[in-house]
């Protein structure tokens, strides 16, 4: 805890630079990564209580009070100060990255009281695709989006801004892939049924079959623990979660970037899978297909042609488009072998050959729409962005 005299020291710091100021106003340095690291910290703390919240619900029957919820709230929490301090101030942040900020923001504030009253109306709903959880997700997604333009944007060259910014990437995945996660646990849910053991406690089983009106068994479960189709999650794994990867590829700009974001968040997830499991929650599939993505992405780049993509630059057809679409072919085939071969040998939800076919048309949709942006917006590699100019206090 730190002494009265810290808190003094600190909000004599602080205090000067509390005006009022537009957005994109020019920021200290060290102003300027006390904000970020502040979002680093937030984001830190929503993870946490992401990470424990699914693990939590395949337990126990839900609680609005419960230690993940709590625990994610503290993070939401700094968030919103971090928000009203870029909001009056201008410090930190352009007008877009403002704007991404504040809108995630509040599309999260109003999604949780939406997602009380839905658990209250309609019970349980565990699902994590329901459309108030889609709301939490779409909230937190605009706001890393407008926190990762802020620090790219703002931060100077050098290690730290490679090295914050694939972190921020790595939450960003965390944040989309997270809805994925109650195949991953309902998968190895499952699978204990059949083996005679059973994560969740009983009265959470006996309120899911009594809201299903059936009881207590193997249907019910496979209801419980697997309510959405077969496909969804392969097609979004790849269609959403390679996006980031891509996304990853672009701003970082160096070989590597996308497998290291994709490293970052399952090594994450490896971390914290046995501090659950040895305190007794239920376990989860791990996917440690996204590693391999990240690698394949990151070679795609490495090897596409200058040459051919000026050739079809000429009729129209852009150069990184052509390489976004032949990289994309490329890549679908080892990212679905990825995917089957983890579900043989550690375990994945199921696994729609067929639904490459759909996963393939939108990663190559998404992939040319992130070259396309990228280009109109001229994404420089990280040593070449701009540089926030410190002012004197």
């Amino acid at each position: 805890m730190k002494s009265p005299a810290s808190i003094k020291k600190a909000a004599e710091w602080a205090l000067p630079y509390w005006t009022r100021g537009q957005a994109g106003r020019e920021t200290p340095q060290d102003l300027f990564r006390v904000l970020y690291f502040g979002w680093l910290a937030a984001f830190t703390l929503k993870v946490l209580g992401s990470a424990w919240d699914v693990s939590w619900h395949f337990k126990w029957l839900r609680d609005d009070l419960a230690p993940p919820h709590l625990l994610n709230s503290a993070g939401t929490a700094l968030a919103l100060a971090l928000t009203i301090i870029h909001g009056y101030t201008g410090y930190g942040v352009d007008k877009a990255a403002l704007r991404l900020i504040q809108w995630g923001t509040g599309i999260f504030l109003v999604a949780v009281p939406l997602d009380l009253i839905n658990h209250r109306v309609n019970g349980l709903d565990i699902t994590s695709w329901s459309p108030s959880h889609i709301m939490l997700y779409a909230g937190t997604f605009f706001m890393i989006m407008g926190v990762v333009r802020g620090w790219f944007m703002g931060a100077p060259p050098g290690r730290e801004r490679t090295v914050v910014l694939a972190v921020f990437l790595a939450f960003f995945l965390e944040n989309v892939h997270f809805p994925e996660q109650h195949q991953e646990y309902g998968i190895l849910s499952i699978g204990a049924w059949d083996n005679h053991a059973v994560y969740a406690e009983p009265i959470l089983l006996q309120f899911a079959a009594d809201q299903m009106g059936r009881p207590v068994d193997r249907t019910m479960m496979t209801e419980f623990a697997l309510p959405v189709p077969d496909f969804l999650y392969p097609v979004y794994a790849v269609v959403v979660g390679l996006a980031v990867l891509v996304v990853a590829r672009l701003m970082i700009g160096r070989f590597g970037a996308a497998t290291l974001v994709a490293a970052a968040y399952v090594g994450f997830r490896t971390l914290v899978w046995p501090l659950l499991t040895f305190t007794g929650f239920p376990p989860s599939a791990l996917p440690f297909f996204l590693v391999v993505a990240g690698l394949l992405v990151d070679v795609a780049f490495l090897v596409r042609m200058p040459a051919v993509r000026a050739v079809v630059g000429s009729i129209g057809v852009t150069a990184v488009a052509y390489g976004a679409l032949v990289a994309q072919s490329a890549i679908m085939g080892p990212v679905y072998g990825a995917l089957q071969g983890q579900k043989g040998l550690l375990g994945a939800p199921p696994l729609v050959t067929a639904s490459a076919v759909w996963a393939g048309l939108g990663l190559m949709v998404v992939w040319l729409a992130a070259e396309w942006i990228a280009g109109r917006r001229d994404l420089e590699p990280v040593d070449a962005a701009p540089v926030i100019p410190a002012t004197a206090t």
